[in-house]
């Protein structure tokens, strides 16, 4: 059901209960609208952990979008040949731009998203800027991706999580999800975690143990048990250069 059906629907019953819809909707800190063929792919990321939690404690609304729906015909047809001929079909630009209005009506959107190869490749700045919106909307792909319209006139923003194929935006947009909401104020319980993450400053983040101290003979090094604050932080910061400069040193090029 849309929402706008939704709010239609409860305003017949009773007034009053919408006027708790809109305040309970108005509650939370971000809005994430998903367009997609197969919700049934998304749901199960945002039933565990700290997706969920963020759900519960009204840090984020999470709702799914049969991009089917807006399809007229009766064959419900999101997809079709591509004009100058090739192999693969791609998605109609007919029944995106009537799911993408329907929202826009109920809902003033910061960014509207479509997942693909091609896009800008996501890493945490992307991510941390994200996290500052307030309603978004993300386009699931698939097939061999939408007609160009869609891109050139609805879409405002467009990001790839990898230089891989994957077979649709599902699985794409619950990773771009979980960077996101992970950095939402009051998601996780110890909101300083995520500020000491790689890729925060621009390095890898340096290695990390846990008791026990000793472990068949391979022990954590001295200055982490030591107590001494100032000298941790010292072999943190050199730790995280050398392992970037091993093993990301793109990083490090692009820091200077």
């Amino acid at each position: 059901m849309k929402p706008s059906t939704l709010i239609k629907q409860t305003y017949k019953k009773s007034p009053k209960v919408l006027v708790a819809f809109l305040f309970v909707k108005s509650l939370h800190y971000m809005q994430i609208d998903i367009i997609t063929l197969f919700p049934e792919l998304l749901k199960s990321p945002f039933e565990a952990s700290i997706l969920k939690r963020a759900i519960e404690a009204k840090k984020v609304l999470v709702n799914f979008h049969m991009l089917r729906d807006y399809a007229q015909n009766k064959q419900k047809q999101i997809d079709d040949y591509p004009f100058g001929g090739g192999a693969g079909m791609v998605m109609k630009i007919e029944p995106i731009d009537r799911c993408i209005s329907q929202l826009k009506k109920e809902t003033k959107y910061d960014e509207i998203i479509y997942l693909t190869p091609d896009g800008e490749k996501l890493n945490q700045s992307i991510s941390n800027n994200l996290s500052t919106k307030k309603n978004i909307i993300i386009l699931c792909g698939h097939y061999k991706g939408v007609d160009q319209r869609v891109r050139d006139h609805l879409i405002t923003r467009e990001i790839s999580i990898g230089d891989f194929v994957l077979s649709g935006g599902e699985l794409a947009a619950a990773v771009l999800c979980d960077s996101i909401i992970r950095l939402i104020p009051g998601v996780l319980g110890d909101e300083s975690s995520a500020l000491s993450d790689s890729f925060q400053d621009g390095l890898l983040a340096p290695p990390i143990y846990t008791r026990p101290a000793t472990y068949k003979d391979w022990k954590v090094p001295k200055i982490l048990t030591s107590g001494n604050t100032p000298e941790v932080e010292n072999w943190r910061e050199n730790q995280a250069l050398k392992k970037t400069k091993r093993i990301r040193p793109d990083l490090i090029d692009d820091f200077d």
